[in-house]
């Protein structure tokens, strides 16, 4: 009885234009826990993996949205309101003197909702799986490769790994000890 637990598996692949195509066979394949590595970004894999797009820019323009207003009704209100002084005969809500602070507020409250919404929308793992292969390493280099969990309901170590060597890759089993 081995003491060795099938975690998922690793496909490498030649080149980007395999791992996109590679990418599109497992899509249709209908696995959902997988993922694409390689040293840089390929152009196009999101629709090869049938990725939707984020909502990180809705929260990142809310936010800025946010900072600008209330940078705006913070001095509209302290200036014209609770502490009404005439400067050099300006009116008390005078814009244009309120610009600095308001585009401060929405950058940093941009920069905040960026940070914070990723950290929330993606699911970050301080231990994958593909890390047990000695293989893996050739990915931050020179490598292209998919891996595919074995949490995945559709998954079965014979049939995804004959899957991914129909299509061209070189395939490696991820086991991790119980």
């Amino acid at each position: 009885m081995s003491d060795r637990k099938i975690t998922g598996v690793l496909a490498l692949f030649d080149s980007p234009e395999a791992l996109v195509h590679a990418a599109e066979k497992v899509r249709d394949a209908g696995y959902r826990k997988w993922d694409t590595h390689s040293p840089f970004a390929i152009h196009g894999m999101d629709e090869a993996m049938g990725m939707k797009r984020s909502k990180l820019p809705w929260l990142v323009a809310g936010a800025a949205f946010a900072g600008v207003f209330g940078g705006l009704v913070l001095q509209g209100w302290t200036s014209a309101i609770e502490y009404p002084l005439v400067i050099a005969g300006k009116r008390f809500f005078s814009y244009q003197a309120f610009f600095p602070v308001t585009f401060a507020l929405g950058v940093l409250l941009s920069v905040l909702a960026s940070v914070f919404g990723m950290l929330g929308l993606v699911n970050v793992k301080f231990h994958h799986p593909v890390f047990s292969s000695d293989r893996f390493g050739k990915v931050t280099d020179d490598g292209f490769a998919i891996s595919i969990l074995a949490s995945d309901p559709q998954f079965d170590a014979n049939a995804t790994a004959a899957l991914l060597k129909e299509i061209g890759g070189d395939v490696d089993l991820l086991e991790e000890e119980e």
